[in-house]
């Protein structure tokens, strides 16, 4: 059973965000750390990937949407509906294993943490990776999300919204870790801790200045800069990602039913 847990979302190919977080003392000393999905949909995707693979054992990566879309848009498939450009340029700068191991990651992953019992880490919900739920989302959308859930499950980790929140939904404790690349509402890395039976949500700051250069000069996508001062610097508020996320959870549907 692990006994500390340090839990990453979002990374979105941002490598000064990752490298910042994993610098942390509690992210160094943590038992394991969980990366949960769209680790390389962005300007810097083989260097993320490489600075993962270099954690060896001490890392487990849970599949995004984004990862398994990079992996689709690298296969020549099919067009991937909303792809942006620079979805299609990082899937072109994975090498062969990367994508590999893209296509090979787990969705959903259940361990065992000292002080949560059996704790399911995904990306969008358990039963898919582009599912969206949010801090405000119905009890009853949580429901039928949960469904196939068994009972002894009593912790959910998630991701995707990029946005960090820990609550109760009918004796179950959610979390969603927020997003170390690409966050929502606030410039820095939110990421969280399970140790002991508690939650420790943690934001951590970088210099953002020295990371958008770093970005804008490393990264072969041509509006790389552009696409670091929006994403880096925060400049999508909470308020305007909840609005774009909120018909997504079903309480449009719900309430026009």
């Amino acid at each position: 059973m692990l006994t500390s847990v340090a839990v990453l979302s979002d990374v979105h190919g941002v490598l000064p965000a990752l490298e910042a977080v994993l610098a942390e003392p509690e992210v160094r000393a943590a038992e394991l750390v969980v990366v949960t999905g769209d680790h390389a949909a962005g300007p810097q995707p083989v260097e993320v990937l490489y600075r993962l693979a270099a954690l060896g054992d001490r890392v487990l990566l849970v599949r995004g949407n984004a990862d398994r879309e990079l992996v689709a848009l690298r296969g020549g498939g099919p067009p991937v509906v909303g792809a942006l450009a620079i979805d299609t340029w990082a899937a072109g700068q994975l090498t062969d294993a990367q994508v590999r191991l893209l296509a090979g990651l787990p969705h959903p992953v259940v361990l065992e943490v000292a002080g949560f019992g059996k704790v399911v880490f995904c990306h969008g919900t358990p039963r898919a990776d582009d599912e969206v739920v949010l801090v405000d989302t119905r009890l009853e959308r949580w429901a039928e999300v949960f469904a196939g859930l068994p009972q002894d499950v009593r912790t959910v980790v998630c991701g995707h919204t990029h946005m960090p929140f820990v609550r109760m939904v009918d004796g179950r404790l959610v979390l969603n870790s927020g997003s170390v690349g690409m966050p929502y509402g606030r410039p820095g890395a939110s990421w969280l801790l399970l140790e002991d039976g508690r939650v420790h949500l943690r934001h951590t700051l970088f210099d953002l200045d020295a990371a958008v250069e770093r970005v804008a000069r490393d990264s072969g996508f041509p509006g790389a800069r552009a696409w670091a001062e929006h994403y880096v610097r925060a400049r999508t508020g909470d308020a305007e990602a909840l609005t774009v996320f909120g018909p997504r959870d079903g309480r449009r549907a719900d309430r026009d039913g």
